[in-house]
């Protein structure tokens, strides 16, 4: 089954936001946009949460538990030696190394969930909605539906073309 999409290209940041503003009002779906740098008043608009701060957590409390469980063993149970006087668990002692290596677990744990979840894997072949889409052009691809035309809307609100593409395969 082959969807068909309305792709908008802008040049101005105010007009792109416009547009999806009032995409969103005339409850017309949109199926994905690219900005050539970040825009926070998108993640709003498209209404998608990420629970990758919640997972980047919960990797922080794991490598908080294994480094100081890693530590433990080996410094009281498996190989104690007193030196300095100093008793076997000492904790202040543990605390650069178990700040580093929760750093380097979140951040290894975090890139491969999230490349596992959008599907970044060796030989995936892409969707290419419009090859400007990161070059210096807002771009928006609206999903044509019964009804619901997103090119008037996206000429409205001065989009420099709106072209439309009829695609089986879409990755999601």
């Amino acid at each position: 089954m082959s969807r068909v999409f309305n792709i908008g290209v802008y040049d101005d940041e105010e007009r792109f936001i416009s547009s999806m503003k009032e995409l969103n009002e005339k409850k017309v779906p949109i199926h994905d946009v690219f900005t050539p740098y970040p825009i926070h008043e998108v993640f709003h608009l498209l209404k998608r949460k990420s629970r990758l701060p919640l997972a980047a957590y919960f990797f922080g409390l794991f490598g908080i538990a294994a480094t100081l469980g890693f530590l433990y063993y080996a410094s009281v149970l498996d190989w104690p030696i007193n030196y300095g006087g100093k008793p076997f668990n000492s904790f202040p002692s543990f605390i650069v190394v178990t700040i580093v290596i929760t750093i380097f677990t979140v951040t290894v744990l975090s890139l491969f969930l999230f490349s596992a979840r959008s599907r970044m894997i060796p030989g995936r072949e892409n969707t290419i909605f419009d090859l400007r889409a990161t070059d210096d052009k807002f771009i928006i691809v609206a999903e044509k539906t019964e009804g619901k035309d997103p090119s008037l809307i996206m000429h409205g609100n001065g989009a420099l073309e709106v072209t439309e593409k009829e695609l089986e395969k879409i990755q999601e």
